[in-house]
């Protein structure tokens, strides 16, 4: 690895990676911010911040002010980039496919399959780099916004026992049946729709194994809302299967990071809480 970037914050510091992906076929770059007490060696719990489309490692680092509340609690955090990126990786000209809008899954049609493996990029190879490179604990939680928000549900629900905590804010909760996912999943995953349920949140809370409680934030004032978040379908998903979601819809706040900042304490508390079992 390589570090590239580094601030003092808070008492601890902001830093940039980049390192050579075995898993996706690329350098990839993350953000981590370590606290104090891991600058001091102490080990830490580690939360994982997924982004959403058109982002990098660089918009909730510079944006959310986060560093203040994971100085707080006593938190590493992990913001990775997105996709997989570079002249050798599949791309599209349109903002919502391609470099950029990885979706958090795992491509197997041509020619995403090569490099669009971001799951087990996520789940897997991240925490395994993460987990030798820092201070942690072996105590992780998951969180993320739009399509990064898709990402922290489905990930937390595909792999029970990996993460303490999971919360999204304005997360596109059904894929499967929004414009956003139909183009990804048709590109990623190919037309067999009954394929893309494994990566839909709403799908997976039917079978899932164990019952992390949900906290999603949603602004009512959210341009997506309607068509591309749909968030009352994982609510009655949930319903129907007694899984513990706490759905907070917010009048006036719309998709932006300033609506990640506004609620933003709220979710470290959440992680917090399921950090110690509280």
């Amino acid at each position: 690895m390589e570090r590239i970037e580094q601030h003092a914050s808070f008492g601890g510091r902001q830093e940039v990676w980049k390192h050579v992906s075995a898993t996706l076929g690329c350098d990839m770059r993350f953000g981590i911010y370590l606290p104090e007490a891991a600058l001091r060696g102490q080990h830490c719990p580690v939360l994982y911040w997924l982004s959403g489309l058109t982002c990098t490692e660089q918009n909730f680092i510079t944006k959310a002010g986060a560093q203040a509340h994971a100085a707080r609690h006593g938190f590493i955090v992990v913001a990775p980039d997105t996709s997989p990126r570079g002249a050798q990786v599949a791309d599209d000209a349109a903002y919502d496919l391609g470099q950029g809008a990885g979706f958090y899954l795992n491509a197997v049609q041509a020619p995403w399959a090569a490099h669009y493996r971001m799951h087990d990029y996520i789940a897997e190879e991240l925490p395994a780099l993460i987990e030798a490179s820092f201070p942690t604990t072996d105590v992780r939680g998951i969180f993320g916004h739009s399509m990064g928000g898709h990402g922290a549900l489905v990930t937390a629900l595909r792999c029970p026992g990996r993460y303490r905590s999971v919360s999204a804010f304005s997360p596109i909760v059904a894929p499967s049946q929004v414009p956003w996912g139909e183009k990804a999943f048709s590109a990623y995953l190919g037309a067999d729709t009954a394929a893309w349920r494994q990566w839909d949140a709403t799908a997976l809370v039917a079978t899932a194994q164990e019952r992390l409680p949900l906290l999603v934030d949603q602004g009512a004032g959210d341009e997506f809302l309607g068509t591309q978040l749909r968030p009352e379908l994982l609510k009655a998903a949930c319903e129907r299967t007694a899984h513990p979601l706490e759905l907070r819809i917010h009048p006036g706040y719309d998709h932006s990071y300033y609506f990640i900042a506004s609620f933003l304490a709220d979710h470290f508390a959440h992680h917090a809480a399921g950090f110690t079992g509280r």
